[in-house]
């Protein structure tokens, strides 16, 4: 069975005490059950539902595509592929009629 890595320092020389693992070389205690809970990205679209990956959303305004003269017009079904940290695109999505594109959560419906 291996063990993740040190969060703090990135030490692969972890061991487990209990329900903790510890760092020998920094001394970092941690609970991995509550890291993968803080782990987990929330986002939400523009009426407050929570989206996860897979749903299909709709777009709520008329959005243009940067680097193209393309524009995803209001009521385009998409679907998310993946959710990603980020501050201008949360949304991997596959749109129809356009392709892979990413998304601000805050433009989109969910259907």
């Amino acid at each position: 069975m291996s063990l993740p890595p040190c969060p703090s320092c990135k030490s692969e020389f972890v061991y487990q005490d209990q329900q903790h693992l510890v760092c020998p070389e920094c001394s970092y205690e941690w609970n991995p059950v509550e890291i993968e809970a803080e782990e987990k990205i929330i986002v939400k679209d523009a009426n407050g539902t929570l989206l996860n990956e897979g749903d299909k959303v709709t777009v709520a305004k008329d959005l243009k595509i940067k680097g193209s003269s393309q524009v995803i017009k209001v009521g385009t079904k998409a679907m998310i592929r993946r959710i990603v940290e980020g501050k201008d695109h949360q949304l991997d999505c596959k749109v129809d009629g356009i392709g892979e594109v990413m998304v601000t959560a805050k433009f989109v419906k969910r259907a």
